[in-house]
């Protein structure tokens, strides 16, 4: 019981002098001590007796000397934004993954940059390209038997198939990898008898494991000793991207439509990025819907310009209510068409189409800014 009287008496005594500048004040036990390192001094390094031989003690909290010689608060500071991680000088670009049966090359880089250097590969090593679809990152070879192949690609390819006097044929694709700025190269293989005209399917990922593991083998050793060399050619991303054709048209009821001869996957990101280089922006997306929502009253959104929470309510930027009050905003719908098309068109929602000369506006801006 006196225990509780004393404690009582004591918190008596602290609230009853809480404002006296011992306790509260710049001087107090409790003051402010935020700033105290701007009044930090480095001090000479410690030294030792002559006769003790010791390992030199370096600080290990240095007071930087630009914040030692001026004790001024400073009223603006910008945090620097953090710089990508670079990759390390001693790992590879390339490198070969595998998942069960299946194998693939990833590089850490563009499809649009990795695209020529494999074409290339098997053309030096005598595959005869048939079909390539640039658009969809893809090319398939001719039907040939191991002896019309570069000697030692025909000694590898002909160990590997059932018969020597079979044929074979390849698909390579090479998609955008799941970091941006990567690309996964898959190489399919399919195998059919000598003389023979049948149109053998490929299979969806991997067809003869041991022929497609050996291509990938020699394709990464190609394309590291070219990177290496620095003769990775560089394609335009835009261009390795867009489609191959591209016409603005109207559909049954008279609306204007953009038609995109490509896959959706390419349409999709292309479009995506035509709308920004047009300086259009883009409030929202939805993938599975094949939709974006966009804003045609505001520019569009630039990483460098993105404001923080405090800079948005000091800095002078348009409130919410001023954006909502000047917006206008609209759908750019796509949609796979039958023939193997893309179909873009714009509306004010689900319900209704948007006006013909928005929509008009809107679908040459993405025409002009695909590749």
């Amino acid at each position: 019981m006196k225990r509780l009287a004393g404690l009582s008496t004591l918190a008596l005594i602290i609230s009853s002098t809480s404002g006296c500048g011992w306790l509260w004040g710049d001087e107090g036990y409790f003051r402010d001590r935020s700033t105290d390192y701007l009044e930090a001094r480095q001090t000479a390094p410690m030294q030792m007796p002559a006769n003790v031989d010791a390992k030199r003690i370096d600080p290990l909290l240095p007071v930087p000397a630009h914040v030692a010689t001026s004790t001024a608060t400073p009223q603006e500071f910008e945090v620097p934004r953090p710089q990508p991680v670079g990759v390390s000088g001693q790992a590879s670009e390339f490198s070969l993954q595998k998942s069960g049966d299946s194998r693939w090359l990833v590089a850490q880089r563009t499809p649009a940059e990795v695209w020529p250097v494999a074409r290339s590969y098997f053309e030096n090593n005598g595959f005869r390209v048939a079909e390539e679809r640039p658009q969809t990152g893809e090319f398939v070879t001719e039907w040939q038997t191991p002896a019309e192949l570069a000697p030692s690609m025909s000694r590898r390819v002909g160990s590997l198939l059932s018969d020597d006097d079979s044929q074979v044929r390849v698909r390579v694709r090479i998609e955008p990898g799941v970091v941006r700025g990567t690309s996964e190269v898959f190489v399919a293989s399919v195998e059919r008898e000598e003389g023979s005209s049948a149109d053998v399917a490929f299979p969806a990922r991997t067809g003869i494991a041991s022929l497609e593991a050996s291509l990938l083998d020699g394709m990464l050793d190609d394309l590291s000793s070219s990177a290496e060399h620095g003769s990775v050619s560089l394609l335009a991303a835009r261009n390795f991207d867009a489609p191959s054709r591209v016409s603005l048209t109207q559909d049954g009821a008279g609306n204007p439509v953009l038609n995109l001869s490509t896959d959706f996957d390419r349409a999709w990101s292309s479009v995506g990025r035509a709308l920004e280089l047009a300086d259009v922006r883009i409030d929202d997306i939805n993938r599975s819907l094949g939709v974006y929502y966009v804003n045609l009253a505001e520019g569009a959104k630039k990483p460098e310009e993105e404001k923080g929470f405090l800079s948005g309510l000091f800095g002078g930027e348009p409130s919410k209510e001023e954006i909502d009050a000047r917006a206008e905003r609209y759908q750019v719908r796509l949609t796979s068409g039958a023939n193997g098309e893309v179909q873009v068109s714009v509306e004010k929602d689900i319900n209704t189409v948007a006006p013909e000369e928005v929509s008009r506006r809107v679908l040459t801006l993405i025409q002009e800014n695909l590749g």
